[in-house]
C-alpha cells in the first residue's frame, strides 16, 4: 500500500485502501490464539480467505475487460485470477500465517522456559511479539512468493499480460 501509483492508473481496492489490511487478519489471528478460542482464529482465516477469493475475482474481471488480440479474454481471466489466487493465498495466507503462529508458539515456550513470569504475562507478551513481527515479514515473504511464482507457475503462462501480483 506504500507503493506510488503512477498517474492517472485506477485505485485498486484490494491493494491500495485500507481492504488490503483484511488479508493479515489471520496473522492477528495467529498473534492472539494464546488467548482467544480457537474459533476466533478460524474465523480470522475466514476473513483473510474471503479477500484472497475476491481479489482473485477482481483481478479476473479486470483482465477480461482489457482488450487484447494476443490471447483470448477467457485465457487472460483465468490466468489472472489463478496468479492472484496463488499469489494471495500463499504471500497473504499460508507463509505469513504458519509464521505467525511458529514466533508465537516459540516465544511461548522460550518464556515458559526461561522466565517466572505468571502465564497471563507469557501470553500477552507472546501477543505482542507476534503483533509487532508481521509487518516485520510481510515484504520478505512478498518478494520470496514472487521469486517463487515467478519460477514456477509465471513460466507457464503466455508472455503478454502477465499479472502483477504484488
Amino acid at each position: 500500500m506504500s507503493e506510488l501509483r503512477p498517474r492517472g492508473t485506477e485505485r485498486d481496492l484490494y491493494r491500495d485502501t485500507w481492504v488490503r489490511y483484511l488479508g493479515y487478519a489471520n496473522e492477528v489471528g495467529e498473534a492472539f490464539r494464546s488467548l482467544v478460542p480457537a474459533a476466533v482464529v478460524w474465523l480470522s482465516y475466514g476473513v483473510s480467505s474471503s479477500y484472497v477469493l475476491a481479489d482473485a475475482i477482481d483481478k479476473g474481471k479486470k483482465a477480461g475487460e482489457v482488450p487484447s488480440t494476443e490471447a483470448s479474454r477467457s485465457t487472460r481471466m483465468t490466468i489472472a485470477v489463478v496468479d492472484t489466487f496463488v499469489w494471495q493465498a500463499l504471500a497473504s495466507v499460508a507463509i505469513p500465517g504458519f509464521t505467525i503462529n511458529r514466533i508465537c508458539a516459540t516465544s511461548l515456550y522460550v518464556l515458559g522456559t526461561a522466565t517466572r513470569w505468571p502465564l497471563a504475562v507469557r501470553k500477552w507478551t507472546t501477543t505482542a511479539l507476534g503483533l509487532l513481527a508481521i509487518p516485520i515479514i510481510i515484504h520478505p515473504i512478498d518478494r520470496s512468493v514472487d521469486f517463487l511464482l515467478d519460477s514456477s507457475l509465471r513460466k507457464l503462462y503466455p508472455s503478454v499480460g502477465k499479472p502483477s501480483s504484488s
